[in-house]
């Protein structure tokens, strides 16, 4: 009886099918990073922009290549640099002497699938001009507003600021990425294993061989499958409660909006549907409030000098309320 009930609703068969060909395609170029890889499928299916950081060379833009190379949509790449101006991103109006007006010509921006490399090597001004689009998914330029196709989705890399050459990413902008994903170094197995494939075959030749997996309405179907997914009242307020605490928190100069308590929602959704089920639990929200929070938080300095990371103090904040059952 309470098989027949489960089966009842939400079908989630093919949405786990296309994940496990989307996990065997990028096993077949990216050794380990796991969770990377876990997250942007997330991101993905939960209609939200992601930040991937780490050091030079841990295959943050290779991943965010292949992720893109997976959906059959437009994709296109922009590479940020200290002299990046907004219309060089955004597009600008020229002026076309035959007709005597000005017509916008569409920057890059303008995809389904958005790599932005190395975010933070932009400057502010340049950075503004995302805040739009990635919020409300439109463009203004000159007094007219330019709608994005859907899906739309900025995948953006950046290196530690701490780095030589960076700059730190506004708050508000910050605050509109879904999740931010640290990328670690490798294991010493799972470099043996990169310099053995490495040495025995082509990387390129791998990427050229991916094959689409998604359209572009298939990702708007699984979306709508999402907001499907369960949400007990009692797990939307320990969510409201964990992002409460950040807020009150003596260690933190500066706590998460309401914005990162939706975030929470939609990812903790996603990962349910990742895991075949069609409900959420707290398991879901513990896992994913680190990477939804990390980058809204900002610690007092006190803390910093302490040496106490915001990940740290994420994984006291949960520990110190009752998880719901």
């Amino acid at each position: 009886m309470e098989q027949s009930f489960f089966e009842q609703r939400t079908d989630l068969s093919q949405l786990n099918n296309a994940i496990t060909t989307i996990r065997e395609a990028v096993g077949k170029v990216i050794v380990g990073q796991e969770q990377m890889v876990e997250l942007m499928i997330a991101g993905i299916l939960a209609d939200g922009h992601i930040l991937i950081e780490g050091v030079p060379g841990v295959a943050k833009t290779l991943s965010a290549k292949l992720m893109a190379k997976l959906i059959d949509a437009d994709f296109s790449r922009i590479q940020f640099t200290p002299d990046l101006m907004p219309s060089d991103v955004l597009g600008t109006s020229v002026f076309n002497p035959k007709e005597a007006n000005f017509q916008f010509k569409a920057g890059p921006l303008f995809g389904n699938i958005v790599l932005i490399d190395e975010i933070n090597r932009a400057p502010a001004k340049t950075q503004s001009a995302l805040f739009e689009v990635m919020e409300e998914r439109q463009v203004t330029v000159d007094g007219t507003t330019y709608t994005m196709n859907t899906p739309f989705m900025v995948l953006a890399t950046q290196n530690p600021v701490d780095q030589e050459g960076t700059y730190r990413l506004p708050e508000a902008q910050l605050d509109r990425f879904l999740f931010k994903i640290e990328v670690g170094y490798p294991t010493l197995e799972e470099e043996i294993i990169i310099l053995s494939n490495q040495h025995q075959a082509d990387n390129r030749n791998l990427l050229n061989e991916i094959v689409k997996v998604l359209s572009a309405s298939d990702i708007a179907q699984y979306r709508e499958t999402i907001r499907q997914i369960i949400v007990e009242h009692k797990l939307l307020e320990f969510i409201a409660r964990i992002v409460n605490e950040t807020r009150n928190n003596p260690s933190l100069f500066l706590g998460a909006s309401p914005r990162a308590s939706l975030a929470i929602v939609k990812a903790s959704k996603a990962f349910a549907a990742m895991r075949g089920r069609d409900f959420i639990t707290p398991e879901d929200i513990i896992e994913v409030a680190p990477h939804v929070l990390r980058h809204r938080i900002i610690l007092t300095p006190e803390k910093e000098m302490e040496g106490l990371t915001a990940d740290e103090l994420i994984d006291r904040i949960i520990k110190s309320l009752e998880v719901p059952r």
